[in-house]
């Protein structure tokens, strides 16, 4: 990811008003221990995880309010691993 779309990527809203500063405390966080710890070789432990965690409460509770369908859809998050691929 470049400079210009990790820029973006923090600009962004949330879906819910209410969550974006959250969103950008959790991107700013994620981001500062990603260049910091995890390209370093740090792989202990992401700092950021209960700040993740506020966020997608904040985001899930918008996305009912809005009565955003999404039904059938999977969410990748914490806690969550990825498909693995039929190939």
């Amino acid at each position: 990811m470049t400079s210009e779309c990790a820029a973006s990527a923090a600009a962004m809203n949330s879906v819910g008003e209410g969550c974006t500063d959250m969103k950008r405390e959790y991107d700013q966080c994620f981001n500062r221990w990603f260049a910091e710890k995890f390209l370093k070789g740090d792989s202990s432990g992401d700092p950021c995880t209960d700040l993740f965690k506020r966020y997608q409460q904040c985001v899930q509770k918008a996305i009912k309010e809005k009565e955003i369908p999404i039904e059938g859809l999977e969410f990748m998050g914490h806690g969550k691993e990825k498909p693995e691929s039929s190939s």
